[in-house]
């Protein structure tokens, strides 16, 4: 195994040309500390009730072959040279069901503002399913916006980790159904950044350098708890003051000039062309990137870092309810997900599939963010939930931060 600092806890660039494919593998939910973690994702008090459009839908059956799945890009094997998706071929080779797949899904506050006239007027979004992260599917649940899944579409989902079949945004697992986890950390390119690692939000933050060209996430969560780590802080125990005062420091840095903005899932293509020299990053984006680019660095700060999932919902009055269904059942065979996961560098939330993984490439077991060591994931932490008016309320102060306004 590649020796590296306690801080640089990022991908082994060696790593990524012995693996099975373009992308690396990251099957990491073998450890039981990780699955609790995301376990405690969401948000508390949550209230989940039977929604009157699901039990219409529960038993139509699909006449039409068809459905429409939105998701974040990059998130589902690819073919290289034929730019084919394999799985959803594969998928429809075996059901006849052909699915319309749209990388739609940048951002939870975008897409949740593309949907909501929709949704609030109770018609169809034109999409049958997509993968919002924890806490926006608290929200959609809160809204009673999204249709109890029929379980007896998907007998697979037995293969769920068990410390993710009840979880506290969703009992039961009765509306989502987990699709990809993953850590936040920090990306860089050392070409941008004179060479230097980029290990803490300090540096981030501070370092003249990097001045210009530093990005944050648009994700409150993400960005907000990264810096609530910095400064010492739980993001699962935090205070309004604790909240205030990182929106200060983000405030501060926005104002100096360090940042060059503040970005969804689109930070890949600046990182890589060194456009971008540091960023908050989701790991799997940067381990694919740096496929292409051994060179590029990621770091898990050793303040901690950030823990999420994110989930298959489908919305109200989707036309395909069941194909949805039985798409999630598809994707929930070990088999089938491992070979997701090997393409997309995320964390698999199935039962069966790290082992398949390992039995295939046993050097996968070597990195740390593929099988996270009890060090990587005592530094993990999730966002504590937030009752609705707290969520209005540090929203505002986080678009406020993002937008200028």
């Amino acid at each position: 195994m590649t020796d590296r600092s306690e801080q640089d806890l990022g991908f082994d660039p060696a790593l990524a040309r012995g693996l099975l494919s373009r992308r690396s593998m990251l099957a990491g939910l073998g450890a039981t500390g990780l699955a609790s973690l995301l376990a405690a994702c969401g948000t508390k008090g949550t209230t989940t009730k039977a929604n009157p459009s699901s039990q219409a839908a529960e038993d139509r059956s699909d006449t039409e072959k068809v459905l429409s799945w939105s998701n974040w890009p990059e998130y589902i094997d690819v073919d290289d040279k034929t730019q084919a998706r394999p799985t959803l071929d594969a998928f429809t080779k075996q059901t006849g069901i052909k699915v319309t797949y749209t990388e739609d899904y940048n951002d939870n506050d975008e897409f949740f503002a593309k949907v909501q006239p929709q949704l609030r007027a109770n018609a169809d979004t034109g999409r049958d399913v997509w993968c919002s992260t924890d806490w926006m599917v608290a929200k959609l649940i809160r809204l009673n916006w999204v249709q109890e899944l029929n379980k007896a579409n998907i007998p697979n989902a037995k293969n769920v980790q068990d410390t993710l079949a009840d979880v506290e945004f969703d009992p039961g697992r009765k509306f989502s159904l987990p699709w990809q986890s993953g850590f936040t950390g920090i990306g860089y390119n050392p070409k941008a950044t004179g060479g230097k690692k980029i290990e803490t939000l300090e540096q981030l933050f501070t370092d003249k350098a990097l001045k210009g060209k530093v990005t944050l996430l648009t994700e409150m969560r993400d960005t907000v708890g990264m810096t609530l780590l910095a400064m010492g802080k739980d993001p699962a125990k935090f205070t309004d003051s604790d909240f205030d005062a990182a929106i200060k420091q983000l405030t501060e840095v926005k104002d100096s000039g360090q940042l060059k903005g503040f970005t969804g899932n689109e930070y890949g293509k600046g990182l890589a062309s060194g456009d971008i020299a540091a960023c908050l990053a989701w790991t799997g984006d940067v381990v694919q990137l740096q496929a292409d680019n051994p060179a590029l660095g990621y770091t898990l700060p050793a303040a901690g870092h950030m823990i999420w999932s994110d989930n298959f919902v489908i919305p109200n009055k989707a036309k395909h309810k069941k194909n949805a269904e039985i798409l999630i059942n598809y994707f929930y065979d070990p088999k089938v997900m491992a070979q997701v996961v090997g393409y997309v560098n995320y964390i698999s939330v199935i039962k069966g599939a790290e082992e398949i993984l390992v039995a295939d490439d046993p050097d996968v077991a070597e990195n740390p963010l593929i099988f996270p060591s009890e060090e990587v994931l005592g530094r993990a932490h999730v966002f504590r939930g937030l009752t609705e008016a707290e969520e209005t309320k540090y929203n505002k102060a986080f678009q406020a931060l993002t937008t200028g306004g």
